[in-house]
């Protein structure tokens, strides 16, 4: 049987996935909804292999290689793209440096954590604070009036 050695703790409709069934992935996110959720996209789908939230991971420490986290990015939304992307909510102050934790809980030593995030309601560098860790490099994109970016964290070998 084949190890999944990746985790997409916030998978949502996988949008940032080309092959959208990676058999070396752990698809996990806090919902599920079926096709047909969104009336004018009736193809769209979040269907994870687990139900759960990135605030408290049911995998032991050191499990994945690679994990991705494209979390929600507004702190309030409603329409197709609520139903889509989800809210963050008002406590994301809070939330955002538990799930970072964590993240770097079940990543291996020298694992890579890629985090996605727009700066639709937050800016970057706010979002980034909450961390304990620097990224050691970000992609920046340019979609209409708000910028996405994916950030890269590794883990250290020795990391609490």
């Amino acid at each position: 049987m084949n190890e999944k050695w990746i985790l997409d703790a916030c998978c949502g409709g996988r949008h940032i996935w080309i092959d959208k069934e990676n058999e070396n992935t752990v698809f996990m996110d806090i919902r599920s909804l079926p096709s047909g959720t969104i009336e004018l996209q009736p193809n769209w789908k979040c269907e994870p292999d687990i139900i759960g939230s990135y605030l408290d991971m049911p995998f032991d420490d050191d499990s994945f290689r690679l994990l991705i986290w494209d979390i929600p990015h507004a702190i309030s939304l409603s329409g197709i793209i609520g139903a889509k992307y989800g809210e963050l909510g008002e406590n994301w102050k809070i939330e955002l440096p538990i799930g970072f934790r964590e993240c770097m809980r079940v990543l291996k030593p020298q694992g890579i954590l890629i985090f996605k995030f727009n700066d639709l309601s937050i800016p970057f560098r706010t979002v980034l604070e909450l961390f304990d860790k620097k990224p050691i490099g970000f992609t920046p994109t340019k979609k209409g009036v708000n910028n996405t970016a994916f950030f890269v964290f590794i883990k250290e070998r020795y990391n609490a």
